[in-house]
């Protein structure tokens, strides 16, 4: 929990400091333009009266300023427009069309309808021109930057969640194999013992029916081990039979289980073979088995049903037990968490690791009901 609760204090501050940079970002830009968008202004006022000055002057007018200020503009784009609507002039205008004047007086007409135009006053009082003009090329992505800053401390949040998620899952994995491999190491040896006295107990006492399940039981034993010593290593699948899996749970589950939970199991006559390590298969079914007749308090009805949709071969077990709550659907194949009072909330998460990184198949809760039941589906490549 302690481990899950500072994660969750680490996505909190990303998410508040990526807003935070965020909003200092749009707020600086949004004074940077305003300001470079009043200078771009005063500029085309100026130009504008430059462009007055050239058309109004005579002969003894001294045009140096005025040219030298009309050929400053170098990027604000501007077009000139006369009263019958002909365009007079225009400048830093970029255009790949061949009738540049037709783009011109277009592009003027956009500027004049969006207010952004000047208006020069010629000789003869009664004609005009209008001088529009647009925000520069600097101006324009200037506007945009913020946006794409924002982009880009947004993709460095979710890495860097995506990078702490990973870590979590990562040291969670080292804890769960490491406590696997010492289980299965601590398991040996009394194994090993129990197996010795029960072949010397065969010996002594040839006719005992005891004996035999002793050593059955002795033998379950020892496929645990064996179970728990192959988490975190790759097992070789080999072709196997779905059906000989079931049929093998179905057994062991029947004898170590109430009288009051009955278990049914629907398969088809013909094999379904999978490339799988049967074992450990045989324990994600048995752990699905176990935790179904916890889910029913040692009375009901479990059901494995075995087939086949495509390429895949489907198993699926249901009980009519107490449901899952919806708040714990996220949760149930997370490491270590469980509802029940004994237990480590190992089976569900071992079993995924089993399906999805072992077989390369998938499991999921397909329906579950509040004192109803639950379903729990395994979809396994043929």
């Amino acid at each position: 929990m302690q481990w899950t609760d500072r994660i969750r204090q680490v996505k909190i501050w990303l998410v508040v400091a990526a807003v935070v940079i965020a909003l200092a970002s749009l707020l600086v830009s949004h004074f940077l333009v305003r300001d470079l968008s009043k200078e771009e202004q005063g500029r085309m006022q100026v130009w504008a009266q430059a462009m007055q000055t050239l058309a109004t002057a005579d002969e003894e007018t001294d045009l140096t300023l005025a040219a030298a200020v009309i050929e400053g503009n170098n990027t604000i784009p501007v077009v000139v427009i006369n009263r019958d609507g002909s365009v007079a002039d225009y400048r830093n205008i970029n255009t790949t069309s061949s009738d540049t004047m037709a783009y011109a007086k277009q592009y003027g007409e956009s500027m004049r309808a969006a207010g952004d135009t000047i208006v020069i006053e010629l000789a003869d009082s009664a004609d005009y021109q209008l001088v529009c003009y647009d925000e520069s090329t600097m101006l324009k992505r200037l506007q945009a930057w913020p946006y794409v800053q924002l982009g880009v401390v947004m993709i460095f949040v979710v890495v860097a969640i995506f990078a702490l998620l990973s870590s979590k899952r990562a040291e969670q994995n080292k804890v769960w194999v490491g406590l696997s491999k010492e289980t299965a190491h601590q398991l040996g040896t009394p194994i090993s013992s129990l197996m010795a006295w029960t072949e010397m107990l065969k010996e002594t006492y040839p006719d005992d029916t005891l004996i035999p399940e002793m050593d059955k039981d002795v033998k379950r034993l020892e496929r645990i081990a064996e179970r728990f010593s192959k988490i975190g290593s790759v097992p070789e699948p080999v072709p196997s039979s779905m059906n000989e899996v079931l049929r093998h749970v179905i057994e062991y589950m029947s004898r170590r289980t109430s009288q009051k939970v009955v278990m049914k199991c629907n398969m088809p006559q013909d094999d379904i073979i999978v490339m799988m390590n049967a074992s450990l298969f045989e324990w994600v079914i048995e752990n699905l088995c176990k935790n179904a007749v916890d889910a029913m308090e040692g009375k009901g009805e479990i059901v494995l049903a075995l087939t086949t949709e495509g390429q895949h071969a489907i198993v699926e077990v249901s009980d009519n037990g107490k449901g899952i709550k919806k708040k714990d659907l996220k949760n149930v194949f997370t490491p270590g968490f469980t509802t029940k009072k004994r237990g480590w909330g190992l089976g569900l998460s071992l079993a995924r690791r089993i399906v999805e990184e072992y077989h390369h198949g998938r499991i999921f809760v397909k329906w579950t009901e509040i004192d109803r039941g639950t379903t729990f589906r395994i979809e396994m490549p043929m």
